[in-house]
């Protein structure tokens, strides 16, 4: 887990140093502590109030007064720091008085605290961002996101929201990553991907994915993976033979590739895969020619945010043609249509075509994820893989 915090306004250095020169001047410490509280405009506050986005109505104003009044913004997310960073940076210059509290965590993580922190009456996120697609519309279901109409929805594809209450945020393929120097003929579909494990014995031991029984976007790309192709399960039980070691992140396992701790990784994020490989050209990356998954992360407004309009700040931002210019330029695939570069789906789509599938929010994705249908495929991936059954 990683946790960052920006301050809002000019931070608490700026703040120390204007109470040391009204101390100077014959102010007492209490009494500037009590002005710096009073009023809307605060005596210690130097960053200006923000103005509505160009384009957005008049009333906007108030959702912009009310999220500085509130102040402080946190996101719970699934998106690493390290490309969220220009994100936050470029949304605290929009609204600087507003803090940013962010904390990078795992999928299975991310949907059980925030679940439990709910439950408790725990404060919590007010924004949730993960790539877990089937977790976060089962929040949807479960009446834990807040409804609200974005001015941005315009700009979206009529896919890209459901029910008002979650959105889409990026366009991003699956995809197999290899070192080259330990695969020199990568696979190019997913039974290939099978035949490769089943006829390579050096690959013993050498090869990583999601342990989908820990991982919430782990289990969602191979339960989709199974409904795509019944080759899934030549490739389970191929991994099984292979004695296939997991990992928890995409980071994780481009980590171990690119060390040669591992040869092959299968079903890891393509922008980071991709980001790999510009750095390190020992890393391959396959689009898989049969099908190539397509997930979105879908970011949701809690609906007991504590601080809702900065919430809903933060969502228009991300979701606005500003937001997913920088989203593209960090590689995570913009889905806006207005949003020109290499990393968007109109590109992907160019590049990929009739080979893309991508995974839609809609009211069927929770339905993997009901008890029995969700036992029943635990059942299966460990009998392929040649695992005990017992406590499933």
């Amino acid at each position: 887990m990683t946790r960052y915090t920006l301050q809002g306004s000019q931070g608490v250095a700026t703040r120390r140093a204007a109470l040391r020169g009204l101390i100077a001047l014959g102010a007492s410490p209490f009494a500037a502590a009590q002005n710096a509280t009073q009023g809307t405009d605060e005596l210690l506050d130097f960053s200006p109030r923000a103005r509505p986005p160009a384009g957005y109505a008049p009333a906007y104003a108030a959702i912009v007064r009310a999220a500085e009044d509130e102040g402080r913004l946190v996101v719970y997310s699934t998106t690493d720091l390290a490309v969220a960073q220009p994100l936050i940076d470029d949304f605290r210059s929009l609204y600087p008085r507003i803090a940013v509290e962010y904390e990078d965590l795992t999928s299975t993580e991310l949907h059980h605290r925030f679940v439990a922190e709910t439950q408790l009456g725990r404060d919590t996120a007010d924004v949730l961002w993960s790539s877990a697609m089937d977790l976060q519309a089962s929040l949807v279901e479960q009446d834990y996101a807040l409804a609200y109409a974005s001015p941005e929805s315009a700009g979206l594809p009529d896919w890209a929201r459901l029910r008002d209450q979650a959105w889409a945020t990026t366009f991003e393929p699956i995809v197999f990553a290899y070192n080259k120097k330990l695969v020199p003929r990568p696979p190019r579909t997913h039974a290939e991907f099978a035949t490769l494990l089943e006829r390579t014995p050096a690959l013993k031991g050498k090869v990583i994915t999601y342990d989908v029984e820990k991982s919430g976007l782990g289990f969602l790309l191979a339960a989709q993976d199974a409904r795509a192709t019944p080759a899934f399960w030549d490739v389970a039980r191929a991994l099984g033979r292979a004695d296939v070691r997991f990992a928890a992140t995409t980071s994780t396992m481009l980590g171990r590739v690119a060390s040669g701790r591992e040869a092959i990784a299968y079903n890891v994020l393509g922008a980071y895969a991709l980001a790999q490989a510009r750095r390190n050209p020992d890393i391959g990356v396959v689009f898989p020619e049969d099908h190539t998954l397509v997930l979105s992360r879908l970011q949701l407004i809690a609906r007991r945010a504590g601080r809702p309009n900065a919430a809903r700040l933060w969502l228009d931002y991300t979701l606005s043609q500003r937001g997913q210019s920088l989203i593209e330029r960090q590689g995570i695939y913009a889905m806006r249509a207005d949003v020109k570069g290499e990393a968007t789906a109109a590109q992907l789509s160019r590049q990929l075509g009739a080979t893309l599938r991508p995974i839609v929010p809609g009211a069927d994705l929770t339905r993997d994820l009901q008890p029995e249908a969700y036992r029943a495929f635990i059942r299966r991936w460990r009998s392929a893989l040649g695992q005990p059954l017992r406590g499933v």
